[in-house]
């Protein structure tokens, strides 16, 4: 069996919405740069593939479809891909993918957000796509009327990320010259108009910001109703209850030929033995209050210990998955259970890397750098 990949969520003092009342959950410092450093520090630490940022377009809420009064519940976040661009010089080799609402965000402008934070970071960007269909957060920008057809918020986040995907080719890899002598910065024909025109976009380009270090930076997205084609993503996301739920998953993903990724979303509460793992998501329930067990998306929950976790991990992987994005409960406690717990049982096993091997988030997760589709040279 080849080896896992492994991500981590982080999204404020993690999933469970009383984690920000555990000790050591920081809540003082959670719109702070230093508490973010912190935890993509220890994942880092921890060798582990990418962390995704949370982020979002309205205050998170406890109701899926509107928002709440509740003050006892983390609300704000810091700007995703500001916050890992942030964080890019603090670390070295993992991959930094934040979210991004295509719904209400410009393709133009994401383009150049993340190519920049590709260039930051020297090659480790990457981009979690999401949709939005709720009325009070498209109020935020008052452009069309909502709800909308959820074939529309799909078909739209499709085109954003063929619009993003060719504005990052717009920028051949030699197309900047720097001489000096000559006066040349740029070869002006190696910068191309992409003229992509569809029902949602029209886009001439090329961007403002040059190619960046990986060519096309990781697209992933959470396989949904509203979620974009599976084929335009290099990494999907999926939410399996049980091992027959992750082999159907599997089954039915209409992916392209070639290296791909399948990762699946798990909440974890994790302690040295499963009674004091159950004890304390009991605790933590009971300070959320009735509705406390609602973490959020549907992501199954785990509850035991890293020994545990391993051989779930690696039993799911039979079905065909590629890697887990783990969602720590509580990231003050949960986040070093990952990373000074799991990941030295799965390397005893050998079934996790022990040292990062490869220098881009694409080399990590073994996928090529991709060819420019605009370049005269095909190899370019």
């Amino acid at each position: 069996m080849s080896e896992l990949h492994l991500a981590v969520a982080l999204d404020g003092a993690g999933r469970h919405p009383a984690a920000w009342r555990e000790p050591g959950a920081r809540p003082a410092e959670l719109f702070t740069a230093r508490y973010w450093a912190d935890v993509v520090t220890e994942a880092e630490a921890g060798l582990l593939d990418f962390v995704t940022f949370e982020d979002g377009l309205a205050l998170q809420s406890s109701a899926a479809a509107e928002p709440d009064a509740r003050t006892d519940r983390v609300r704000g976040r810091l700007d995703a891909v500001l916050t890992a661009a942030r964080i890019a010089p603090l670390t070295r080799h993992i991959g930094l993918v934040p979210s991004v609402t295509a719904t209400h965000t410009e393709p133009f402008h994401v383009s150049k957000a993340i190519a920049t934070l590709d260039h930051v970071s020297r090659g480790r960007a990457g981009l979690r796509v999401q949709t939005s269909g709720l009325a009070h957060e498209a109020a935020h920008f008052g452009r069309r009327e909502f709800p909308v057809p959820v074939g529309e918020l799909a078909g739209e986040a499709a085109d954003h990320i063929e619009v993003v995907r060719r504005l990052w080719d717009s920028w051949e890899d030699d197309a900047e010259i720097r001489d000096g002598s000559t006066g040349r910065f740029i070869d002006r024909d190696k910068l191309h108009y992409i003229d992509f025109t569809g029902p949602h976009f029209r886009v001439r380009g090329p961007s403002i910001t040059p190619r960046p270090p990986q060519g096309q930076p990781l697209v992933t997205a959470s396989v949904g109703a509203a979620a974009p084609r599976a084929g335009l993503l290099d990494l999907v996301y999926v939410t399996p209850r049980d091992l027959e739920e992750a082999r159907a998953a599997t089954a039915v993903l209409p992916l392209p030929p070639g290296p791909r990724h399948v990762f699946a979303d798990l909440t974890v509460f994790l302690d040295t033995d499963g009674a004091a793992a159950a004890a304390r998501r009991d605790r933590l329930d009971a300070l959320a209050g009735p509705e406390g067990g609602a973490y959020g998306p549907d992501t199954a929950v785990f509850t035991g210990t890293p020994g545990d976790l391993a051989d779930l991990l690696q039993e799911w992987q039979g079905t065909g998955l590629t890697g887990f994005r783990l969602l720590p409960g509580v990231i003050a406690h949960d986040l070093p259970a990952i990373t000074r717990g799991l990941v030295p049982e799965l390397q005893r096993r050998g079934a996790f890397r022990r040292a990062y091997g490869a220098g881009t988030l694409r080399g990590l997760l073994g996928l090529d750098r991709p060819a420019n589709r605009y370049a005269a040279d095909p190899a370019a």
